[in-house]
């Protein structure tokens, strides 16, 4: 995504979760000669965005009216949002403030989708747009689906692939996770609160190696804020468990530290593919 030259932005609002999604966003944004003011949460964002964002605020996670002036005192009109919020800590680390405790009062449904959601519209209702948090990132975007590595995965591991595509689409669909781990057409290990890195690891303590993982975007995910990322952690996670495939979705995933994480792949024998959300 590029910026619309009527926006004339040279600021943007940065709502930081954990990862490395959002650093690489500020630092891709900083050497575009965008000023990202940053929004950090405590237990999840690394202090390294202190190195590439131009201001940064530390909060609590739920904070939502603490957000909302940070962005208005820097005079920030467009904001992304990237990274995720662990859902446990979301049990540990809540300390929501009257903005914050106002929206879930109102919110019927409170999984990630309704939640981030509901955060844009709090957003946008003071005048600072949502924007995709990809913008910036096109080049560690899988545009066409096909092996990204020189490492291919096998007939097999293919049926795999193809056979889990629609299963995590639609466990997507039910809100439970993004990620499905297969092994010669069972599947040994479903994504949930723990996230991707866990379910790997348990689906390689449940069927040794040669493990496919598709990892797949929900149906209703809004990208503005939401983009299923991988990056090199998770090959290593997979090499771990015992090697095999990983399967991202082409033009809905974003591959982290892209060479490292091909360069990784093929060092480990791993296959990494870009597939089609109708991959049959």
């Amino acid at each position: 995504m590029s910026i619309p030259a009527e926006m004339a932005v040279d600021r943007v609002g940065l709502i930081a979760g954990s990862g490395r999604f959002p650093l690489i966003f500020a630092q891709n944004a900083r050497e575009s000669g965008i000023r990202v003011i940053a929004v950090a949460h405590h237990g999840e964002t690394a202090h390294e965005i202190e190195r590439f964002a131009h201001e940064v605020t530390w909060v609590r996670v739920g904070q939502l009216g603490r957000i909302i002036r940070t962005f208005r005192n820097a005079e920030v009109r467009h904001a992304v949002m990237a990274g995720g919020i662990r859902k446990v800590r979301m049990f540990s680390n809540f300390r929501p403030d009257p903005r914050g405790l106002a929206l879930l009062a109102r919110m019927k449904r409170r999984d990630d989708d309704h939640l981030l959601r509901g955060v844009a519209a709090e957003l946008e209702s003071e005048g600072i747009r949502i924007l995709e948090s990809t913008l910036f990132l096109e080049r560690i975007i899988p545009r066409e689906a096909g092996v990204l590595t020189r490492t291919e995965p096998t007939a097999e591991q293919w049926k795999d692939v193809r056979l889990g595509v629609p299963m995590v689409k639609a466990l997507g669909r039910m809100g439970i996770g993004q990620t499905l781990i297969l092994k010669q057409g069972v599947v040994v290990a479903v994504e949930a609160i723990e996230g991707t890195d866990a379910a790997i690891r348990r689906g390689g303590s449940v069927a040794g190696g040669s493990l496919v993982v598709v990892k797949m975007s929900k149906p209703q995910q809004d990208l503005r804020f939401d983009v299923p990322a991988v990056g090199p952690g998770t090959i290593e996670v997979l090499r771990e468990a015992g090697g095999g495939v990983l399967a991202v979705e082409q033009r809905r995933s974003v591959l982290l530290d892209r060479e490292e994480l091909l360069a990784a792949a093929d060092a480990a024998g791993i296959a990494v593919v870009a597939v089609a959300p109708d991959a049959e």
